[in-house]
């Protein structure tokens, strides 16, 4: 499968990353930042601000999915709040023209739905996202740098799957195009978003180790995803090949929702490999440099 691969950065992908976690509350006990954040935020709003996010939470998911190739379509001089005024106020037929070509069946209906966004953007963005801004776009720049250099030396694959730390994509997919976008507040999971012939990956960067004396992150998320036996036997059950969720579900006797939470556990401690079929469809298996980092990561901090 051949497809070219562009590693995009900009705080406008982390506004709406971030707004979209505080507002639909999605993931969030399985992401770094976890329900402390959301409980943080709450205490710093008062209830006219908390109101214009309850709006946003009503309307539909897919939305975001409108949202971010809207960030893709960027003006390339602009920065958040240009991309809040384009939202607000450009001309239907302008916003249609940008979108259409990653959703085609956007309608006028839609667009007047997503105008709806722009008020309680710009209040995120001046209670939570100002302040914060200087020190994420350094951060998000600097691996997108790396990532760049990356492009020159690697196979597409082969970048997709180190960037994403695990995201194979298989020839039947139908894309010309994917979109390699740095991520803080989405650590340590991959977003992943279809359009027409495009695939827009969030991948979650490293963020460095604060105290010496902590077990890191990393380490953490490996103890949690092995702390239970059935987790570790249905290692052993990918290891073979890959398997989809309803053959796990078939052939394991265990139900859909037990498994996507044994599945979420590892696949964010970085033991699986998450491989996209289609637009429908994932199957997993073991990845082998999984198990390599725990040992990695635990002689480190034990110091042997």
């Amino acid at each position: 499968m051949f497809y070219d691969v562009k590693i995009d950065v900009s705080p406008v992908y982390e506004l709406l990353s971030s707004f979209m976690i505080y507002t639909t509350q999605k993931w969030v006990n399985n992401l770094d930042i976890g329900p402390e954040w959301i409980a943080d935020i709450e205490s710093r709003l008062d209830e006219q601000r908390r109101s214009a996010f309850e709006t946003a939470a009503r309307l539909p998911f897919s939305d975001y999915d409108l949202l971010y190739a809207l960030a893709i379509e960027r003006h390339p001089d602009y920065g958040i709040e240009g991309y809040i005024e384009t939202l607000a106020s450009a001309g239907e037929e302008i916003l249609l023209h940008k979108l259409s070509a990653y959703v085609p069946s956007v309608t006028g209906q839609d667009i007047a739905r997503l105008r709806q966004y722009a008020s309680p953007m710009r209040i995120w963005y001046e209670s939570y996202f100002h302040p914060i801004e200087p020190q994420y776009v350094e951060l998000l720049e600097e691996d997108a740098a790396e990532k760049r250099a990356l492009v020159r030396k690697m196979d597409p694959d082969a970048l997709v799957e180190y960037a994403s730390g695990g995201l194979v994509l298989e020839p039947e997919l139908p894309i010309d195009h994917v979109v390699l976008i740095p991520s803080i507040h989405f650590r340590p999971i991959n977003t992943y978003c279809f359009y027409e012939r495009t695939l827009l990956i969030q991948y979650p960067l490293d963020l460095p180790e604060l105290d010496e004396d902590e077990p890191p992150i990393s380490l953490l998320r490996f103890t949690r995803a092995l702390a239970k036996p059935e987790r570790l036997r249905l290692l052993r059950y990918v290891a073979d090949q890959p398997k989809s969720l309803p053959e796990m579900v078939e052939e394991l006797q265990e139900t859909e929702e037990q498994l996507m939470h044994h599945l979420m556990r590892l696949r964010v401690a970085g033991l699986l490999r998450v491989h996209l079929v289609d637009r429908d469809t994932e199957k997993f298996s073991i990845r082998p440099d999984g198990t390599s980092e725990l040992n990695m990561f635990l002689e480190s901090y034990i110091r042997l």
